[in-house]
């Protein structure tokens, strides 16, 4: 047999069939299939895509339509501690602030969720109670650089639906996608959302993390897109908070305008998640204008999007005070995370 008849009667290895993907580019999914597809995508006008950023970041918002920003992005906050310090007692704080925000005014209302890491899960699920209304999610395989076997992803992912994350924040192998094996990512996303089904057959939410400060082009991030939604991503997030660039407005942007263009394509809302240097609210109002002017204002809810954040309540909540008495508070007003 030659060379030419052997590789010729080699089938393309199937990838995961996830449903979206299916519907999409149509069964027997490949490498290759994935691959026309993504890069059939569009090209971004970089120039194009920073102006209409730069061009949103500067509308101006009156005092009424203010007070609304604040309460929908107290709303919309993931309140996250992240760090290698973490300790039960820090996030059992944590969690009293996301119930109550501001102990000097009870109407503030509640952040959409906390984000631990997974062994934080149980002190967090505890800390809140039933019926808070607040989520837990917990950032999972390998989170930040996702550098593990998908055996230890999996299992990193099983565990914290087990002990009752709500939601699970999954980093992408940027490595992988980066080196084209987008057969690889896809699978992964797939087998990550498989994990995050609980015993009663419903699933945690599943955020896709991009790392877009590590996936170097628009073009990429655009990609990287598609391919989350794709196979199964519940939302995606531009961010792990660990790196920079974290999330800027042209490509939070970006990714808004995929999700518009998936809800057209299949009538399907996703999420998205900016994460990691949004510290103001002034910034906050920002993303809250270019969700509204992207994808409608119907996407500013929790379930649609969500700010990463661990300093940003405490200046929404400054900003909050002075519409209420006119005068600005000291940082001693709101605690210290």
């Amino acid at each position: 047999m030659t060379g030419a008849s052997l590789s010729s009667s080699v089938e393309p290895a199937l990838l995961a069939p996830a449903a979206r993907a299916v519907e999409v580019i149509g069964g027997n999914l490949t490498e290759k299939s994935l691959r026309l597809h993504l890069e059939g995508l569009p090209g971004v006008d970089a120039v194009g895509l920073e102006a209409r950023a730069a061009s949103l970041a500067t509308r101006s918002i009156k005092t009424t339509s203010k007070a609304w920003a604040l309460d929908a992005t107290i709303r919309m906050i993931d309140l996250t501690t992240l760090e290698g310090a973490d300790t039960p007692g820090k996030v059992q704080s944590l969690c009293a602030k996301a119930l109550t925000p501001d102990p000097s005014d009870l109407t503030a209302p509640r952040v959409a969720a906390v984000c631990v890491y997974g062994d934080m899960v149980p002190h967090a699920v505890a800390a809140l109670g039933s019926g808070s209304g607040i989520n837990v999610a917990a950032v999972a395989t390998a989170f930040p650089a996702g550098r593990s076997s998908l055996s230890v992803k999996l299992s990193d992912t099983k565990d914290a639906v087990a002990a009752g994350a709500d939601e699970i924040d999954m980093v992408i192998d940027r490595g992988a996608f980066l080196a084209g094996n987008y057969g690889l990512v896809f699978d992964e996303i797939v087998a990550v959302k498989e994990a995050c089904r609980r015993d009663d057959g419903t699933y945690a939410h599943l955020k896709v993390i991009l790392e877009t400060g590590e996936l170097n082009t628009y073009d990429n991030v655009r990609k990287a897109s598609w391919l989350s939604i794709l196979a199964g991503g519940d939302f995606i997030k531009t961010s792990t908070g660990k790196v920079t660039p974290a999330a800027t407005l042209p490509v939070t942007l970006l990714m808004l305008q995929v999700v518009r263009d998936w809800n057209r394509l299949t009538g399907e809302k996703i999420g998205v998640k900016p994460a990691g240097g949004i510290k103001t609210s002034k910034d906050a109002i920002k993303f809250l204008v270019t969700v509204a002017e992207t994808v409608g204002e119907e996407w500013l809810q929790p379930h649609l999007f969500r700010f990463g954040a661990s300093s940003l309540l405490n200046d929404v909540l400054l900003q909050r005070q002075k519409l209420s008495t006119g005068r600005y508070s000291g940082p001693d007003y709101v605690t210290v995370d």
